[in-house]
């Protein structure tokens, strides 16, 4: 299936928000771009919402057809694994198959010594178009394989299991190595890229670890002009594994946790549009947080909630955090006392919320730890979604302008 040049993945926690989020893609294309939009969510999601990919399916689904979207769009299963994908089989039609946790295991008997056979003829120099030299070694290279070999075994098991279950409907496939402690180097790109192709793996897109911190909801930490030369890098050796390997012209880059990483967005739309390159990104939590923000702007009632929230994820820092270690960082001491919360005015919560790099109230840890929250609302059950739903306009015109504005317009467009 084709996904389009540009794809976003629009993360909807509790699926109130499908078409506020295609709003925004819709007031895209008067901006001259044409995005595919992909609702994604979790197994992790999902478990912890208490919802199902047939309720995704049905958002999406629904919002194409209130707002007359005409064009492609997609459902996705987001970090699935052998043993999730059959959850998701029968609403999906895009799945992001995970390998983090296969990263380094020990491959399969001769499986280490066939790669290296095929890939021989590489040792020495590389060079990409930019005229960049990397300098493979047999030493290198065999670390390369016992470092990814399992993975794309697992890789290659999901899409096989996927294809199976299908039974001929089409379907778009991602490569996701993102929650892993160390990034990628794009001569490791270039060799999973081989393997990859020899397995007949169908790629749209891979998504990569870039060095630096990318965590939840927050802007991008590290050296900006690193991470720049690095997605570059990345797009060149993606080219070029491209035309050696015969993979399709269409396969392109993917960001993860691409949520507010305002720093990186005018360098990647510079690399874009040098290399006229493709790009998929997942912007998974900020909808809920708009929605929670949302809350708080009308107040009363509202603003009780957001509080309500927040106190109780400070109870259970711990317990929400974990599962999201590898993509959060919050320092305990900087958060706020919910005692101290609770006095505090609309505009005060927001500003505390707001990823809003001007305002000397913004605190990321506040708004990292809010972002995993999601598990508490999804307790309150109809009680939260009913306040969603009374405050609506207020909500959804916060999650269009943050998704259109925030987003969309400094990545393709420009400020």
């Amino acid at each position: 299936m084709e996904l389009g040049k540009y794809s976003f993945g629009l993360g909807d926690r509790f699926g109130l928000q499908g078409k506020a989020l295609l709003q925004a893609v819709i007031e895209a294309r008067a901006l001259g771009v044409e995005i595919t939009p992909v609702w994604n969510k979790s197994y992790r999601e999902h478990l912890i919402v208490g919802s199902t990919p047939a309720e995704t399916r049905k958002e999406a689904d629904e919002a194409v057809q209130a707002l007359a979207w005409k064009g492609p769009y997609f459902v996705d299963a987001d970090h699935v694994t052998a043993k999730s994908v059959t959850f998701f089989v029968q609403y999906c039609d895009f799945f992001t198959i995970d390998v983090a946790e296969q990263i380094g295991k020990p491959p399969l008997p001769g499986r280490l010594e066939d790669f290296l056979r095929r890939n021989e003829k590489y040792l020495g120099e590389l060079t990409i178009s930019s005229g960049a030299r990397f300098h493979i070694t047999r030493a290198e290279l065999e670390q390369i394989g016992r470092r990814y070999l399992a993975a794309i075994d697992e890789a290659e098991e999901v899409y096989r299991l996927i294809a199976l279950h299908r039974k001929g409907a089409p379907f778009v496939l991602e490569l996701s190595m993102d929650e892993t402690a160390e990034p990628q180097h794009p001569v490791e790109l270039f060799f999973l890229l081989s393997e990859v192709a020899r397995r007949g793996i169908p790629l749209a897109t891979i998504a990569p670890r870039f060095p630096g911190k990318l965590y939840k909801g927050v802007d991008y930490e590290g050296n900006v002009e690193d991470c720049a030369r690095h997605f570059a890098l990345m797009l060149e050796t993606l080219q070029l594994a491209i035309g050696e390997f015969a993979l399709p012209k269409t396969l392109k880059l993917s960001l993860h946790s691409g949520s507010d990483k305002f720093s990186l967005y005018g360098p990647i739309r510079e690399a874009l549009l040098r290399y006229d390159a493709g790009l998929h990104i997942k912007t998974a939590g900020t909808t809920w947080l708009e929605e929670l923000a949302g809350l708080a702007e009308v107040g009363s009632d509202g603003l009780t909630a957001a509080k309500e929230v927040y106190r109780k994820a400070y109870q259970r820092l711990e317990e929400l955090v974990t599962p999201y270690s590898a993509v959060t960082r919050i320092a305990p001491q900087k958060l706020p006392d919910p005692a101290e919360v609770d006095r505090w005015s609309e505009q005060e919560f927001l500003s505390a919320l707001r990823n809003d790099p001007g305002n000397a109230r913004f605190n990321a840890d506040f708004r990292q730890l809010l972002h995993v929250a999601y598990k508490i609302p999804a307790e309150m059950g109809t009680r939260y979604t009913a306040l969603v739903l009374k405050h609506e306009d207020t909500i959804s015109a916060n999650v269009t302008k943050n998704l259109l504005q925030r987003h969309i317009r400094p990545l393709f467009v420009g400020e």
